[in-house]
């Protein structure tokens, strides 16, 4: 029965959405179309539902080859592989709204944790990788929006590599953050996951999660 409701808000929430933000993808579209390499969206590969492969749809924001080029699949603040207009969708996260066609395709659903690539896939240790993706993975999650500024984080790091800084230090607590998340999975969870994503992008630095699920894992950086 929960899943039935999950999909049943994947779909009313998504199309709704879609038709909503009509007016807004249009000049976006045109702005890529007639700026930086002409690219309008990016297709990359990611992990799905029991570890499956799907392609995720985002707007274009940086270089055609920036997976070969500099820090390749993390992404730093003030990036030079991220193009002008790009830094502005993807500070708003509207680079990320195209992914409503893999929702309302039934790839990836609003909540739930964030599908990966295979680099950062594999920072998780064994045990997370292989129960990670038992959920539909989601436009949202407790790890998105613990991490919304994970290019920050990463960023302000200057003694260590961002890949093996991630490995060592963000992966362990996202895979923490995945499991909390499955061991209490709940359609109202998910309802209380959309409001905070929301809350978010009005209040960034806001801590509101910590009042409302006091049992999250300890962050220790």
């Amino acid at each position: 029965m929960y899943n039935f409701f999950k999909r049943l808000l994947d779909i009313t929430v998504s199309f709704l959405t879609l038709i909503i933000l009509l007016p807004v993808f249009i000049p976006i579209i045109i702005i890529l179309r007639l700026s930086a390499e002409g690219e309008v969206f990016y297709f990359q590969e990611r992990y799905g539902i029991h570890n499956s492969k799907f392609q995720i749809w985002k707007f274009a924001t940086m270089l055609k080859n920036s997976m070969n080029i500099g820090t390749g699949s993390i992404t730093l603040q003030d990036d030079p592989r991220v193009t002008k207009i790009g830094a502005f969708l993807r500070k708003t996260k509207i680079n990320e709204l195209p992914q409503i066609i893999n929702i309302l395709k039934g790839d990836i659903s609003l909540v739930g944790p964030r599908p990966l690539v295979t680099k950062t896939f594999t920072a998780y240790n064994e045990d997370v990788q292989s129960k990670i993706y038992n959920v539909k993975p989601g436009l949202t999650g407790i790890g998105s929006i613990i991490f919304r500024d994970e290019e920050s984080i990463i960023s302000n790091v200057k003694d260590e590599d961002p890949h093996d800084f991630y490995k060592r230090i963000i992966a362990p607590y996202k895979g923490e953050l995945e499991m909390w998340y499955q061991s209490n999975n709940s359609f109202f969870l998910d309802l209380q996951l959309i409001f905070m994503t929301a809350w978010v992008i009005f209040f960034p630095t806001s801590k509101l999660y910590e009042k409302w699920f006091k049992d999250l894992p300890k962050r220790n950086f």
